[in-house]
């Protein structure tokens, strides 16, 4: 299967939490979502986590990911402090499940950090073209019916 050249994992990261925004905010007026990241030792990675401030200074865990179960956290997504978004973690599962389709940042081995603020119009069609565009992309490539 070849990667997804246009898209990297951060992107498609950026665009899931674009398309996931009403439900990350909660109807407040703006925000911000941190995404947290970090690569197991064999350059995948391990886990996701999404933080949201509505208020400045306030940060609460949204959902995350881990790619492995431990004592501490299970396989999966998992929901956090109320929130839910089926949305989300249906993308999120793609992404996890299928990360060796999408480009990976140049600084494997390294936690990542991406900051997402409020999204524009233009940049809320761009995610969800993205996220569709992905979709299409891994399910034909894994043989699957194309789900929108």
């Amino acid at each position: 299967m070849e990667a997804l050249q246009d898209q990297t994992l951060e992107g498609i990261l950026e665009a899931a939490v674009i398309v996931s925004w009403a439900d990350l905010m909660r109807d407040a007026q703006s925000g911000l979502i941190h995404i947290e990241y970090a690569f197991a030792s064999g350059g995948t990675l391990d886990y996701l986590k999404l933080w949201s401030s509505i208020a400045p200074g306030h940060w609460l865990l949204a959902c995350q990911y881990w790619m492995t179960t431990s004592t501490f956290h299970n396989c999966g997504v998992s929901f956090n402090n109320g929130y839910q978004s089926q949305g989300l973690a249906h993308i999120l599962e793609l992404v996890m499940q299928h990360q060796d389709k999408f480009p990976l940042p140049t600084d494997l081995g390294k936690q990542g950090l991406l900051q997402i603020p409020n999204p524009t119009e233009e940049e809320s069609t761009t995610a969800t073209a993205a996220v569709r565009a992905a979709f299409e992309a891994v399910n034909r490539a894994i043989g699957e019916p194309v789900l929108a």
